[in-house]
């Protein structure tokens, strides 16, 4: 096809993308991974964190196993005592709250 090897080799080189071109598609890849998924993320776990910090107590908590009630006592960084219902008080980890009802705050109503 080619008369001499000089020429084969420059039609392999003027076809081989730089390696800027090549790993662009993957740097695009991780930026709009970044951005829809790891800083979302990283939003929602910064504000559980802010949540579960300011817990205080008079608070109606939810957990994620369901439980709705009050906070009775605050016992120490990572748990709380709450009563579930009149006489009835468990012990959970602050970690396990999904949401914090302020005193006076009605629950959400889904539309």
């Amino acid at each position: 096809m080619f008369s001499t090897p000089a020429f084969a080799d420059a039609a392999v080189a003027a076809q081989q993308p730089s390696i800027i071109e090549s790993f662009l598609p993957l740097i695009l890849i991780v930026v709009i991974f970044w951005f829809l998924v790891l800083r979302p993320q990283s939003k929602r776990m910064k504000e559980h964190r802010e949540m579960v910090a300011n817990v205080k107590r008079g608070d109606t908590v939810v957990t994620a196993g369901g439980l709705i009630g009050k906070v009775v006592r605050v016992k120490d960084d990572n748990e709380l005592e709450v009563e579930i219902s009149e006489g009835v008080k468990v012990r959970v980890v602050k970690s396990t709250l999904t949401e914090v009802r302020a005193k006076g705050e009605p629950a959400k109503t889904e539309e």
